[in-house]
């Protein structure tokens, strides 16, 4: 059976579809697990979502809705001169999702959707019009934070004992939400949430542009009020350009100490450090670290009491959040390398069993997922990975001569071989390679030497022959001399 799991978000939507295999894995929008939830209204009425959207929109804003979640509650949107019902806005995302997930993995028949969990029964029932719109079958509706504690459990193997507690800190895009939620026998349980709708991950892309305003308009002030109030199709480019640029550079600030921006009006390359971005939002994210300790006093607990505090969101992944809520709280989040697909996978993880916890720097989806080891909770120690090996003897008993040496291999042990129950002098004790147990071979004689009478002739008289030839041959020498000398 196909699942899809579907975390619409406020600038951000990410699905997870899950396979016969039981496999999950992220649905890919041009190669990003990421499809921006925006919308516009073509003049003959259809919806361009995602990148789509947003190039349209560089040319006439008029129909574009850059954050439909946050239009939850209006009934209806204004995309150019036509009013549009939000069910069908927030349905065109979710249409796109759909068409995507038969083209890759074919048709689905559990679609699981996810929602804040302070979002009542007319906001959810918003969503599930969405989804008839968009041709799915009827969804099961999620917590967000139920969600990320179901992947906190299944996916990581994080321990969470029934009557423990959880705190889910969610930092997205446009809202921030922190929630705890309680482990019960059939899943979790919601004890207390609460709520920013106006930070967010677009909150801190303003302040730095602001910060660059700051910066570089007292010198050309014209240039860069047209560059952020663009009255033309140029100058909405210029801009969307510059918002896309800024939003990249906050991210690469999280893995890196500086980075350049590009100011494309003003044709400069602005320089922009970590400390300078965490200086601009410092303030925010210490609202909502304020906003978690009242979320966890709320449920009557305090942050020793809880298992761990999970960062989700792709806005939870800035250094500086996971440092201040170890500062003020004591307690180290846990951290993934890619947060905003937990809500998403977590949702189809609901009523699956725990997945063993992988190993250090490993994760699901191929994908690294360092844990913070202080917020996972110790349930026992550890068993050993191998069965302990019996000790060896400290010495080797003593061993009869055997009829023949074998030499020891190197990095082999051989096993120690008893001496056998002492036997008579004639008979040798068995060596360690007898084929029985207890058998001994016969003793073989050892060949006598031969007589001395029973050498060779030439062995017995050789040294007196060779001292008659010598003689005989000096002699001849001498009497050849003399017979020569006379004549």
């Amino acid at each position: 059976m196909r699942a899809l799991g579907i975390d619409f978000g406020t600038s951000n939507t990410v699905a997870m579809v899950r396979g016969g295999d039981g496999r999950a894995r992220p649905l890919l929008f041009d190669g990003t697990p990421l499809l921006p939830s925006a919308v516009y209204r073509e003049p003959d009425g259809r919806l361009l979502v995602g990148s789509d959207a947003h190039r349209r929109a560089r040319i006439d804003p008029a129909g574009f809705e850059p954050n439909p979640k946050r239009r939850v509650d209006d009934g209806v949107v204004l995309l150019g001169d036509a009013e549009v019902p939000v069910p069908q806005v927030i349905g065109a995302v979710l249409r796109h999702v759909a068409a995507e997930a038969g083209r890759q993995v074919g048709s689905v028949t559990d679609v699981r959707l996810t929602h804040p969990a302070q979002w009542g029964e007319r906001r959810r029932l918003v969503l599930v019009q969405a989804a008839h719109t968009a041709g799915l079958p009827r969804p099961t509706l999620v917590a967000e934070p139920v969600a990320a504690a179901s992947y906190y459990t299944t996916v990581l193997g994080s321990a969470v004992p029934p009557g423990r507690a959880l705190a889910i800190y969610d930092l997205g895009g446009g809202t921030f939400d922190a929630t705890v939620v309680r482990r019960t026998a059939a899943g979790f349980d919601v004890l207390a949430e609460q709520g920013l709708t106006e930070i967010g991950g677009l909150d801190f892309d303003q302040a730095l542009v602001e910060h660059l305003g700051r910066a570089y308009s007292p010198s050309r002030t014209t240039v860069w009020n047209g560059l952020v109030a663009p009255a033309d199709v140029g100058s909405r480019r210029a801009r969307a350009l510059l918002y896309d640029d800024v939003r990249g550079v906050k991210e690469m600030l999280s893995r890196t100490t500086s980075a350049d921006v590009h100011l494309p009006a003003l044709d400069i390359a602005a320089h922009v450090t970590r400390d300078e971005l965490e200086s601009l939002i410092r303030g925010h994210l210490a609202r909502t670290v304020t906003c978690l300790a009242q979320t966890i006093a709320g449920a009557g607990l305090t942050p020793g009491d809880l298992v761990g505090i999970f960062l989700v969101g792709g806005s939870s992944r800035i250094p500086l959040v996971a440092n201040l809520i170890h500062t003020e709280l004591g307690v180290a989040p846990t951290t993934l390398e890619q947060p905003e697909t937990v809500v998403a996978e977590g949702a189809l993880c609901l009523g699956a069993p725990a997945r063993p916890a992988p190993p250090p720097g490993a994760g699901s989806s191929g994908t690294p997922r360092p844990v913070s080891p202080a917020a996972r909770p110790v349930t026992g120690p550890r068993p050993p990975l191998l069965a302990p090996r019996p000790p060896l003897p400290t010495a080797r008993p003593p061993m009869a001569a055997a009829p023949m040496a074998v030499p020891q291999q190197p990095g082999f042990a051989r096993t120690p071989v008893p001496a056998p129950p002492a036997s008579p002098p004639a008979s040798p004790a068995a060596g360690p390679h007898s084929p029985v147990p207890g058998w001994q071979p016969p003793a073989v004689p050892r060949p006598a030497a031969p007589a001395a009478a029973g050498r060779p002739w030439y062995d017995q008289h050789g040294p007196v022959l060779v001292f008659v030839l010598s003689l005989l041959v000096v002699i001849a020498v001498v009497v050849l001399a003399v017979l020569i000398l006379t004549r």
